[in-house]
C-alpha cells in the first residue's frame, strides 16, 4: 500500500518524539519515500541524524537555507500524505489559525493531500479548552486526528495524552491514502436541509435540520473524487467546492430534482429532512379568528421509497433521525424502502441533534447487522458513510463479474 508513495512526517518538540523513530523506520521499510521535517524543539528531544538514517533523506528544518524556500511548496506538491506526530499544543495552535513561522507550519499551509495529526501533550494541556476547540477546527477541515491515549505520563500525572501507538497511526494512515480518489468515475447525488411547505404566502410548515450533514457527505465525496450533485432545501450553509448544487424549496421540488438525476447515478444519500405532509395551500394570508385553527394535511411523496423502487445499480443510503425507538424504526425503514445502508442517529439529544457540528451514529445494513459508531465530527461520519459505501460498491461489481 505504501510502496512508492511520499509520506512527509512533521515531527514537533514533545518527549513522544523518540517514538517517532519507529514510524519512520516502518515506514521506509514499506518501502515509501520519506522526508522528515523536524521544529528546533524536536531537535532537542531526538537528533536530525537519527531521523536522516531513518528515512534516507535529509531532515528538514531550516526556511531560510537552500533547501528551505522552495522546497516546502515542492514537497507540498509531490506529498501523498502528511503526519505529524507528536502533535503538540503549540503546532496544533499554529495549524488551526493558520501560523507559519517555521518549516513544518509553513509546509501544512501548503499541503493539499491528507495530513493526519497524532497529539501528545500533558493530560491538563491537553484536555485544555482551547486545545479541544483547536483540535474540533482542524478536524472540521479535513485533518485526520489520531486521538491519544490514557496512560502514565513523562510529566509524572495520568490522564488522556500519550502518543497513539505507531500500529494505529498506520492502520489510519493506510485508510487515509485507500480513500484518495476512491469515487473517482462514480456519480454521486446527496440531497440536504429541511424542505418547507407553504401554509399561505407568508407562513410554511418546516423542520429544524441544517443540511451540516448532508453538505458534509457532499464536500467528502468530492474530495475522493466523485462528480457529486447536492439537491439541498433551505439552508445558508457555503456550498462545497467541485459540486453542482440544485437548490429546492419543497418536498415535491426535491422529488423532481432527484429523479431527474437518478438514473446515471451510482450512489444516493439521503440526508435531507423531508416533509412527511404538506397543508392545504391557501391564497391569501391566514388571519386570526377565534382561538383555533384547523389545517388540513396531506400525505407528501416518499422520495426515499421511490428510489428504493426504482434503483438497479444504485448503492442507497438513507437516514432515520428518531427521538424514540431508535433502531426499530431505523430497521423498518431499511427493509420497507430497500435501502443498501440506514444511518440512524438520535436528534433529540442537543449534543448531536439538529444544527450541531457533531453526530453519533449506528449503521444498519440489510441482513440484519449494526454497528454504532463513537461521537465525531459530521465530517468524519461522512467519511465512515463513503468507506461503507465504498465495500458496497465493490461487492456488487465483485458479483456482478463472478455472474
Amino acid at each position: 500500500m505504501l510502496k512508492d508513495k511520499t509520506i512527509i512526517v512533521g515531527v514537533s518538540g514533545g518527549i513522544a518524539a523518540y517514538k517517532v523513530a519507529d514510524l519512520v523506520s516502518r515506514l521506509r521499510k514499506q518501502e515509501a519515500r520519506i522526508h522528515v521535517i523536524m521544529t528546533e524543539a524536536a531537535k532537542q528531544f531526538i537528533t536530525p541524524i537519527t531521523m536522516s538514517t531513518l528515512s534516507g533523506n535529509p531532515v528538514l528544518d531550516d526556511m531560510f537555507s537552500n533547501q528551505g524556500i522552495v522546497n516546502h511548496i515542492d514537497l507540498a506538491l509531490k506529498a501523498d500524505a502528511m503526519v505529524v506526530a507528536p502533535a503538540t499544543a503549540n503546532i496544533i495552535g499554529k495549524m488551526a489559525h493558520g501560523i507559519a513561522d517555521d518549516f513544518l507550519s509553513t509546509t501544512v499551509l501548503a499541503m493539499r493531500c491528507p495530513i493526519i495529526l497524532a497529539p501528545a501533550m500533558n493530560d491538563r494541556m491537553y484536555l485544555n479548552s482551547v486545545v479541544q476547540e483547536n483540535l474540533a477546527l482542524l478536524q472540521r477541515r479535513g485533518f485526520v486526528i489520531v486521538q491519544p491515549e490514557s496512560g502514565a505520563l513523562a510529566c509524572g500525572t495520568e490522564g488522556p495524552g500519550r502518543l497513539a501507538p505507531v500500529e494505529q497511526i498506520l492502520k489510519v494512515l493506510w485508510t487515509s491514502l485507500q480513500r484518495q480518489q476512491d469515487l473517482k468515475g462514480k456519480k454521486v447525488l446527496v440531497t440536504a436541509g429541511g424542505t418547507r411547505e407553504p401554509l399561505d404566502p407568508v407562513r410554511f410548515l418546516g423542520n429544524r435540520s441544517s443540511g451540516k450533514m448532508g453538505f458534509a457527505v457532499a464536500k467528502v465525496a468530492a474530495e475522493r473524487g466523485a462528480e457529486v450533485v447536492l439537491v439541498h432545501a433551505n439552508t445558508h450553509l457555503p456550498l462545497p467546492p467541485q459540486v453542482r448544487a440544485v437548490p429546492v424549496t419543497t418536498a415535491e421540488e426535491m422529488y423532481h430534482a432527484v429523479i431527474k438525476e437518478f438514473s446515471d447515478c451510482d450512489v444516493v444519500v439521503k440526508a435531507a429532512a423531508v416533509a412527511d405532509f404538506r397543508p392545504k395551500m391557501h391564497a391569501e394570508k391566514l388571519k386570526k379568528q377565534g382561538n383555533q385553527l384547523t389545517i388540513t394535511l396531506e400525505p407528501t411523496v416518499d422520495i426515499l421509497a421511490q428510489l428504493g423502487r426504482k434503483k438497479k445499480k444504485q448503492v442507497l443510503v438513507g437516514f432515520a433521525a428518531e427521538t424514540n425507538d431508535l433502531l426499530a424504526n431505523a430497521r423498518d425503514k431499511i427493509e420497507k424502502k430497500n435501502l443498501d445502508l440506514i444511518v440512524a442517529n438520535d436528534v433529540s439529544r442537543p449534543d448531536i441533534g439538529f444544527a450541531s457540528d457533531d453526530n453519533q451514529v449506528t449503521f444498519l445494513y440489510p441482513d440484519g447487522r449494526h454497528e454504532p459508531l463513537g461521537k465525531m465530527t459530521k465530517e468524519a461520519v461522512a467519511q465512515e458513510i463513503l468507506d461503507r459505501v465504498v465495500h458496497i460498491l465493490n461487492n456488487k461489481l465483485s458479483t456482478e463479474n463472478e455472474e
